[in-house]
């Protein structure tokens, strides 16, 4: 069968070029082309097309010896025509045709008959005899040439022997063309089978290439150049040719008989073969096969020949011609193949990482099906529980190691579409420990769209599903978290019970109601099965969730005709953390018509322990004997008892099949064994019963001759013995140092390497690099690795590295992990040697090398470079520098179209990188370069984000299973936390990444320095791109990102948390109601169950407290628990007789713990006793108290307790003396809630359990304490919920249901109360710290609101990630925490929510934005009596304008010096510079105020009245308006204003008043409905008639111009009709999601159409960008996320209508406007502000940069400074009439 793949089989990954020459005659063109053409062309086609270059010359090297023979040659041809993606031969024909060598293998037949007709022509059989020996191991048997074994020992002659070998291989080649003549002569031998034996190296492996391939693999991909020189020789050279030639003829005349023979025994000349492959063979294919053959003539001068500077000229025009045409041709076939070729890796979507994710399993497991070499038996019994229907178990195949478990799997999943020929199967196969990614959510992920596509795209046309559908998973809804209504649902449970069980033999269950974690669709009639198949997925997803998806996914796709095979392989080679956790969300039982087969070694007793555990209840039925397939009882799969799935243990394979399988190889490899040999096989397959060992016998016996010496000693007795054995051979063959590095870096890569990027890291090996380097020589500024040798070491190792593809490229892999066993123990054994070894790949995957930056190789300069270095002194050693020409390495491979284009395409991810390099920084313990090179890097995070892999990212910067050396931080914390966020905005969108970040982090900068150079980094790469938009002020967040969010069980496993404290040091404990305790450490941790010793591990835990850095535990008997957080391993037993002895069987409950320098009390509900006892000296005492003890607290010191109790009383007692100092008492008996002691001023307060405040002296300790002062709540009888109270504020916090109460603590003073949102309930507040917030926890809602103290508004609202109300809220060190019943533990950064709650906005919406020109300051206004004016460089507001009334209107002077205000009717004229109130003027009772460009005139339109024109300085009118115009405007010049009126436009002087000018089109029948003044031209004005007619209005002369008619379906809108200052551009209207644009110069009409709905747009000033806010249609998707669901503000350029960039926006807008330094000004509905730039260089870069030089530099937090406070003048000092 041809082996000549198709292009679907072809590597999709590489352009694999032999370059075919005479090494004699193309020195100089090879090593031009090596140096200049390959590693250009190699970098153009890694940047633009995805593609590696390999180009193989097999004589680089400079030694003859290391050359490949004819056999090598001919694979290495075959090797690139089967996997180039393009072309595959590159062949340069010189003027000399080279020389002839012997052939390697000569047929017994025509071996016979030379030997004959040279013993007749009396030349011998000798000189043949000795040359070649017969071989019968080869099919068929043949004479094998001989190789040279002697050499020279002594340096000195080795030159000499080299001399003498070449003449002696000339002397032997023609004894054996002569014998050849003469078997031509007598008709033996065809002149064509002759010419074979004459052919040269060049002849031969071009005919090869051309010869022996369809013509399809000849169009397009084979390039020839011929080089025909005429007098190449020169007359000195002519003439030692023509002696040469009589030496010869001397030659044959002695050796033949007579002058006759010997003529004829001449064999044709190099010029006449050389003729007949130029002229003849090569034109052919030209005709036939369009080969591409270019021919270059040269004429010498006869005297001089063919001169060195001639060749070079030729060279140099040569490599320009290679690298065109090369380039062409590849851009073609790529061309034509780029439907299908995934090398169009412009990953954007998560969908397509996991469809190719997908195609990568599907393709392994042909590969590995294909080393399913013998039939196994169990493929019996797996085919027979396939084909059961009645059966809801799994399958286990068992084995042990190597014993073929993953190949018959494969083989397998291959053959069940023909098992179940009848139906429809859908078969998913998961090789999990050979993925990429084996982490349980990511392979629930993979999953979960492999199913749900399978089934989509296996559907029945009826049901009409979409072919591609989009999966999609989402979180719960946002609905569900809206605390303001009351009547929406605060929590969704599933219906879909993953654990739902069915009887076998039954109909499948009714199809369950929708899963409200899976995002509503809109049409009602629309199946449930249809819409979880069309959910599109979303890579945030947590476990639980995942795995309650693909139970649904599970019960509902398969059906009878379409059932489902699920095969899991390899997940006991996982990491073992991760297994009970993917078994764990296996379905069990499994739903009807699924087929679950999961694979393990016999020997991983934890991965089939676990498989026991998750199946041991689900014991299946036994088989029915209705079943067909039961009818013959060995068909039926026997279950084994008390186990829930069946299980096939894999036997040996017997000894023969293993014989005949060894046999089927060596034939197929045209290789046999004699009968002596085959004994000792058959001895050696019985030591063993492994298929690998029968293929590694393979390999040991084809290297057998009929005649080798062999013994029992000479086979291995096993796997591992015979791979060590095959290394022995590879490193005899191929030298020590190529084969140990080669193999180590094959073995330690993380997904396998590429043939390219073996050579690249051999090349900068020193130590193989070394080998190449020789004695003498000048070294060379470039120097790599001979391709050749990489490509013959991997022909040795071919049968067990196989290509798979990994991220669009194919990558070499071990297909048996015992080679990566012997490889370890082999070349791997130090932790030193395999640092080192990854240390080597990173430098290689960062391109520390690349770009030519030259290496030092360290060489001996005594000895060479050659020798061995390592013995050598380093004062002995020189240093040579050398280019190895590594390919770079960026994150994203940018072409020069992509690099300067603006377009959504970021250019291709370099995903090779990303792979590989997180895995050996982690191996290399180059823990700094991971942290801040990497998971600290812009480039490194959108290229992730481009390639769908957010998942991961997050993942990696959560990393909690590194080194000491990299604890989580909080800044990648916070970085998983945003992008975690906006996971599904950066699924679909990935080029949003940046924006997404600096708008989520910018606020927090302040609280996070260390992230100012990530910021700095986003926008030096805007600024580099000129796209997106940047973010120069951020709004005040609505929300704050959590820095770690750890779901809880959802209830699964139905514990929950009772309760939950948090140490002063930030650790979480947490008791549950099965009695665990769980513990939550700090950021970056996860919740851990606490690991008891053996004494303790029986404990029931009830109860904790906590007081400083100490914990408290109860268990179910009443033992207490002492635990100090300083000491995580140390649990002190604290024995409390009272309630271990008395009473052991009556659970009791701790009310309080107080932890006091070594002292500790504590007091127990309903008892009237405090427990006190000392940890240094270990007694305990008991104090009691007249009632029971309700709260009890302790001094600084420790000498005094003070114990409220429930009777309002409060005892204090001296713990040093064991005495009772007083007690005081409240008169209305409230039981006492809290003791706040203030031992500064010796004052003690009591909080009672209804709010009243009693204050108490307690310095006077002899005399008792005396009441200071005394509060009552005023009549109130609500309970007390909570309190809390802050000591550097001096604020007290009190919790009732429906109110929060503050209390100044300094004078004792309520200071305010914040009701509870109506229809709501508090249940718990705190206040945050050192911050001017309190946060509070309301009944049913899952989110945790935060308040602003200041002005009672909820600034904030935290989402907790839960669907249900949090059970309490923590203060851990400076995080707060929220934890859930169900165990779900969120955290957040006390100073981002004090940032983010603080952060200055307006009491409401702001409706205007007025900004100076350059943006440097602008003032906005939310219609309330203040004007804010804020600084853009301190981004905070520096001035407060405060006016007697509301605002309606503000209007800024162009010089930028004045500042009017419009309020109640007057109106204000302020100093921009001090804030003066200057002017005030009443009477006015204008609607809208306007000022002149010149800045000297106001105007104050008025709607019915006169209208005042009147001076800036001192209010003095001028003249008066008499008519009303609206939409008016004042010309360029402040000579008129312009207007409309009655359908007109008017222009009134401003010196008069009066109407001077009047442009009116009463004459057609029409009115004017807009216009629009040009400033960069004065006398003209665009006017717009209801018509869509345009006119231009030349004022001065009067004159109209009509330009151009709009369409009748185009219509100017004039609330939205703007012209930019130049007159080119013009926006006439937004219906809907469509702008509508005019280019005046042209002229023509252009429409944008936006993502959704358009709510504003604003055109800038100069005409060259357009800015509109629109809100997303997310209906498509079902998506409601935040990111998704808020709008966005987009820029595009309108001279061609692309996209600059977008950013979300966290809030609705209210107000749009641009500057001239091209800063956008959105007002937001909260009162808050937001600014962000456009880039562009020439207008607004200097301001950027000088904003941007900013970071770094400490800000003010917003409540740190107040804003200068402008009053208003007490009474107006203008009076108008």
């Amino acid at each position: 069968m041809e082996r000549s793949p198709s292009r679907s089989n072809r590597s999709t990954s590489c352009v694999k070029l032999y370059l075919c020459s005479n090494p004699e005659d193309s020195v100089v063109e090879r090593r031009a082309l090596r140096e200049s053409v390959f590693p250009r062309l190699r970098e153009r086609c890694r940047q633009t097309l995805g593609l590696d270059i390999r180009v193989i010359d097999p004589y680089e090297s400079s030694d003859p010896s290391r050359w490949p023979d004819q056999d090598t040659r001919q694979q290495l041809i075959q090797e690139c025509r089967e996997s180039s993606a393009g072309p595959f031969l590159l062949a340069l024909v010189g003027h000399q045709y080279g020389s002839g060598s012997l052939p390697g293998r000569v047929e017994v037949a025509e071996y016979q008959q030379l030997l004959q007709q040279s013993q007749r022509a009396g030349g011998g059989t000798r000189p043949l005899e000795r040359l070649y020996r017969r071989n019968e191991n080869t099919e068929p048997p043949s004479y094998r040439l001989q190789p040279h074994t002697q050499q020279a020992e002594e340096e000195e002659e080795e030159e000499e022997e080299d001399e003498s070998k070449m003449k002696d291989k000339e002397e032997e080649l023609k004894v054996f063309q002569s014998a050849v003549s003469l078997c031509v002569q007598e008709g033996l031998m065809t002149p064509e089978k002759a010419h074979s034996y004459y052919r040269s190296a060049l002849d031969a492996d071009l005919r090869f290439s051309l010869e022996s391939c369809r013509h399809a693999d000849i169009i397009g991909r084979c390039l020839v150049y011929v080089h025909k020189i005429i007098n190449a020789t020169g007359l000195r050279e002519e003439k030692k040719q023509s002696k040469s030639d009589s030496e010869l003829q001397m030659h044959l005349q002695t050796e033949f008989a007579t002058p006759d023979q010997s003529s004829a025994l001449m064999k044709p000349s190099d010029e006449h073969l050389l003729s007949q492959l130029c002229d003849n063979f090569l034109p052919g294919f030209i005709t036939s096969c369009h080969l591409l053959v270019y021919t270059t003539t040269t004429e010498c001068d006869r005297r001089h020949g063919y001169t060195s500077a001639r060749r070079r000229g030729y060279a140099e025009s040569l490599c320009q011609q290679v690298y065109a045409d090369l380039l062409g041709l590849i851009d073609s076939w790529i061309g034509r193949d780029s439907t299908e070729s995934p090398c169009a890796s412009r990953v954007s979507h998560l969908g397509d990482a996991l469809a190719r994710e997908w195609a990568e399993q599907e393709e392994l497991c042909a590969l590995l099906s294909r080393f399913y070499d013998i039939v196994r038996p169990e493929e019996d019994e797996v085919r027979a529980y396939v084909e059961q229907k009645d059966r809801q178990c799994s399958l286990v195949v068992t084995g042990g190691p190597c014993t073929g478990k993953t190949v018959l799997i494969a083989h397998c999943a291959q053959q069940i579409k023909s098992w179940l020929a009848d139906r429809d199967p859908v078969v998913i196969s998961c090789f999990s420990n050979l993925s990429v990614n084996s982490s349980p959510r990511h392979l629930l992920s993979s999953l979960c769209y492999q199913i749900a596509h399978s089934y989509s795209r296996h559907s029945d046309p009826c049901r009409k599903l979409d072919p591609k559908p989009d999966l999609h998973l989402s979180q719960p809804t946002d609905t569900a978290r809206d605390c303001s209504n009351s009547d929406s649902p605060l929590s969704a449970t599933s219906n879909l019970d993953p654990n739902n069980k069915y009887s076998t033999g039954q109909q499948s269950p009714t199809v369950p109601e929708p899963d409200p974690n899976l995002s509503p669709v809109l049409d009602p009639d629309l199946s449930y099965k249809r819409r979880i198949t069309n959910q599109c997925f979303r890579p945030n997803l947590s476990l639980p969730h995942l795995k309650e998806h693909l139970s649904s996914l599970l019960s509902l796709l398969p059906s009878p005709q379409q059932p489902l095979v699920l095969i899991l392989d390899g997940l006991d080679q996982i990491k073992k953390n991760y297994r009970p956790q993917i078994i764990q969300c296996l379905p069990c039982p499994l739903p009807p018509e699924v087929k679950l087969i999961l694979t393990s070694c016999s020997n991983r007793t934890h991965a089939l322990e676990a498989i026991k555990l998750r199946y041991q209840q689900c014991n299946p039925p036994p088989c029915t004997s209705n079943s067909s397939l039961c009818a013959n009882k060995k068909d039926c799969v026997q279950v084994e008892p008390r186990r829930g799935y069946v299980c096939v243990e894999l036997n040996p394979v017997d000894r023969k099949q293993r014989a005949n399988m060894l046999a089927s190889l060596l034939s197929g490899s045209r290789r046999r064994v004699t009968s002596g040999q085959q004994a000792l096989l058959n001895r050696a397959l019985t030591s063993c019963s492994l298929t690998l060992y029968a293929r590694l016998l393979h390999i040991h016996t084809s290297l057998w001759s009929s005649d080798s010496e062999v013994a029992e000693s000479s086979l291995p007795d096993g796997v591992h013995s015979s791979i060590s054995a095959l290394l022995d051979h590879l490193e005899q063959k191929h030298g020590f140092p190529l084969v140990t590095r080669a193999l180590s870096y094959l073995t330690l890569s993380r997904t396998g390497l590429t043939e390219a990027e073996l050579t690249d890291l051999l090349s900068i090996d020193d130590e193989v690099l070394a080998q190449y380097v020789h004695q003498g020589d000048a070294p060379p500024s470039k120097m790599r690795v001979p391709q050749v040798d990489v490509e013959r070491l991997l022909l040795d190792l071919k049968s067990f590295l196989i290509r798979r593809t990994v991220g669009v490229t194919q990558v070499l892999f071990w297909v048996s992990r015992h080679f990566e066993l012997v490889l370890g123990k082999r070349y791997l054994g130090s932790h030193e040697v395999r640092k080192e070894i990854h240390s080597a790949m990173v430098d290689y995957f960062s391109g520390r090398w690349a770009c030519g930056r030259a290496k030092p190789l360290p060489v001996s300069q005594e000895s060479g470079a050659n020798k061995a270095t390592t013995a050598v002194s380093t004062r002995d050693q020189m240093k040579i520098y050398l280019d190895r020409q590594p390919a770079g390495q960026p994150f994203v491979f940018k072409s020069s179209e992509t690099s300067t284009s603006s377009s959504k395409e970021a250019g291709r991810v370099n995903l090779r990188k990303i792979l590989e390099l997180p895995h050996h920084l982690q191996e290399s313990n180059r823990w700094e370069e991971l942290e801040q090179g990497l998971m600290m890097s812009l480039g490194f995070h959108q290229a992730m984000a481009c390639a769908g892999r957010v998942g991961e990212l997050v993942a990696m910067l959560e990393w909690k299973e590194g080194s000491p050396q990299l604890p989580l931080s909080r800044e990648r914390a916070l970085l998983a936390s945003i992008l975690k966020s906006s996971a599904c905005l950066l699924q679909s969108s990935p080029l949003d990444l940046p924006t997404v970040i600096e708008t989520r982090l910018l606020p927090y900068l302040g609280v996070y320095p260390e992230l100012e150079g990530y910021i700095r980094e986003i926008r030096q790469e805007r600024r580099k791109t000129g796209s997106g938009i940047g973010v120069v002020l951020c709004p005040a967040p609505s929300a704050v990102p959590s820095i770690q969010c750890l779901p809880g069980d959802g209830g699964t496993k139905k514990v929950f948390v009772s309760e939950a404290v948090a140490s002063e040091c930030g650790t979480v404990v947490e008791v549950k109601s099965d009695g665990s305790v769980w513990i939550w450490k700090a950021c970056g941790c996860d919740v851990v169950e606490l690991s008891l010793n053996r004494e303790q591990n029986k404990l029931k835990f009830a109860g904790v407290k906590s007081s400083g850095r100490f914990i408290l535990l109860l268990t179910h008997c009443n033992k207490l628990f002492l635990w100090d957080m300083q000491d995580l391993d140390m649990l002190l037993e604290v024995k409390d007789p009272l309630k271990t002895e008395v009473t052991p069987h009556t659970l009791s409950k701790i009310e309080g713990f107080v932890a006091c320098q070594e002292k500790f009390c504590v007091c127990w509900k309903g008892e009237s006793f405090v427990s006190v006892f000392d940890l240094s000296t270990e007694p305990l005492t008991h104090f009691q108290c007249p009632s029971p003890v309700t709260c009890v607290i302790c001094s600084s010191s420790g000498s005094y307790m003070y114990c409220g109790q429930e009777k309002g009383i409060v005892s204090i007692f001296d713990i040093s003396t064991y005495s009772l100092l007083g007690t005081c008492s409240n008169p209305n008996e409230n039981a006492v809630r809290s003791i706040i002691l203030c031992e500064d001023k010796w004052e003690m307060s009591c909080i009672d359990s209804i709010g009243n405040i009693s204050l108490w002296s307690v310095e006077a300790k002899t005399q008792g304490p005396f009441l200071v002062k005394e509060s009552f709540s005023g009549g109130n009888t609500t309970k007390i919920l909570s309190t809390d109270y802050s000591y550097n504020i001096d604020t007290l916090l009190l919790c009732e249901a429906h109110q929060i109460s503050l209390w100044d603590t300094c004078k004792w003073e309520l200071w305010d109360q914040f009701l509870a949102p109506q229809g709501r309930t508090f249940t718990q507040a705190a206040l945050t710290q050192d911050g001017p917030l309190f946060l509070a926890l309301l009944d049913t809602c899952p989110l945790v609101m935060v308040w602003r103290i200041s002005t009672g508004e909820c600034v904030l609202s935290l989402d907790t990630g839960a669907n249900t109300q949090p059970l309490t809220l923590l203060r851990a060190a400076t995080n707060v925490v929220s934890i859930t019943h169900d165990g779900c533990l969120t955290a957040w950064d006390s100073e981002m929510i004090y940032a983010a709650g603080t952060a200055p906005k307006m009491g409401s919406g702001v409706v205007e934005v007025v900004a100076e020109p350059m943006g440097d300051w602008f003032y906005v206004t939310d219609r309330s009596e203040m004007v804010w004016r804020w600084s853009l460089q301190a981004e905070t507001p520096d001035a407060n304008f405060l006016h007697d009334g509301p605002v309606e209107k503000l209007c800024l002077s162009p010089d930028n010096i004045q500042l009017v205000t419009l309020s109640a009717g007057e109106i204000y004229i302020w100093q921009t510079e001090t804030g003066q109130n200057t002017v005030r003027i009443r009477g006015s009772k204008a609607k809208d105020i306007l000022v002149t460009p010149n800045s000297n005139i106001g105007v104050s339109l008025v709607e019915r009245g006169l209208s005042q024109v009147w001076k800036l300085a001192n209010g003095g009118i001028v003249c008066h308006i008499h008519l009303y115009l609206a939409e008016a405007q004042v010309s360029p010049e402040s000579t008129f204003l312009f207007g409309l009126r009655h359908g007109d436009l008017l222009a009134a002087s401003l010196w008069s008043g009066s109407i001077s000018k009047r442009f009116s089109c009463a004459e057609w029948s029409e009115h004017v409905v807009a216009f629009h003044m040009l400033p960069e031209h004065p006398d003209f004005v665009v006017v717009m008639a209801a018509s869509g007619a345009v006119y231009t209005w030349k004022v001065t002369e009067e004159t109209v111009c009509r330009h151009f008619q709009l369409p009748y379906t185009v219509h100017c809108q004039p609330q939205v009709f703007q012209i930019s200052s130049n007159g080119n551009y013009a926006l006439l209207s937004i219906d809907d999601n469509v702008i509508t644009f005019m280019d005046l110069s042209q002229p023509r009409l252009s429409s944008l159409k936006a993502e959704g709905p358009v709510l504003k747009a604003c055109l800038e000033k100069n005409g060259c960008y357009a800015v509109y806010i629109t809100h997303t249609t997310t209906l498509g998707n079902g998506c409601v996320c935040d990111l998704h669901s808020k709008p966005l503000l987009i820029t595009v350029r309108l001279a061609d209508g692309g996209r600059v960039g977008r950013v979300c926006l966290c809030k609705n807008p209210l107000t749009l406007d641009v500057c001239e330094q091209l800063y956008v000004f959105v007002g937001f509905e909260d009162g808050s502000v937001g600014v962000y730039y456009i880039p562009d260089i020439v207008r607004n870069g200097g301001s950027v940069r000088r904003k941007e030089n900013l970071i770094g530099q400490k800000k003010q937090f917003p409540c740190d400074r107040e804003p200068l406070r402008c009053l208003p003048m007490a009474v107006p000092n203008v009076l108008w009439p």
